[in-house]
């Protein structure tokens, strides 16, 4: 992929200070049992930070993880979910986090809860980085937010762009030529 200009949208410390926000709120929330299932791959190091966060805050979460995948390798969600790799815990009767990277048309988000769900978590709460609420495509409200994003395509943090830029320690914004200079982008 060629070098491309990226513009910070979310710094280090902005994204640090919502992680040790977030995590303060989920220990009010005094979760039983509680079980961690990060959504793969976008997610891990929004996870990573958060568990931590967490453990700061006193609570002892166990994690697991799940490969959802509805954007293949392109930039713009299938509509369809497949799991590539499911959650190896039981979650029956267990408060469940579910953390995400980005909430933009929700249907991952959406499957995920659901799943579950029905597999009998006693409760089914999510945790997203970034909310995109002028793209929702199903009725999906996360119950922890880091921040609300502009609609722009984002890399960093764990998300990427053909497995690109997923290094980045901050959210950012791939410029284009035609974007370059522009207020916003």
């Amino acid at each position: 992929m060629p070098e491309r200009r990226i513009r910070v949208l979310f710094d280090e410390a902005a994204i640090a200070q919502r992680n040790e926000a977030i995590a303060q709120a989920v220990a009010a929330s005094q979760p039983k049992d509680l079980l961690v299932v990060a959504v793969l791959k976008g997610s891990f190091m929004f996870a990573a930070d958060l568990i931590r966060a967490m453990h700061r805050a006193g609570l002892k979460p166990q994690v697991e993880f799940i490969h959802l995948s509805s954007y293949r390798a392109g930039t713009v969600s299938t509509g369809q979910v497949e799991i590539l790799r499911d959650v190896q815990s039981e979650v029956r009767d267990r408060d469940v986090l579910l953390i995400d990277d980005i909430l933009e048309s929700g249907r991952t988000l959406a499957f995920a809860k659901d799943l579950l769900a029905a597999r009998g978590a006693r409760s089914v709460s999510t945790a997203v980085l970034l909310e995109k609420p002028t793209r929702r495509a199903v009725n999906i409200h996360a119950d922890y937010v880091g921040f609300e994003c502009p609609d722009y395509f984002v890399v960093g943090y764990g998300m990427d762009v053909a497995h690109s830029y997923r290094q980045l320690p901050f959210v950012g914004v791939v410029e284009t030529e035609d974007q370059a200079g522009l207020p916003g982008i």
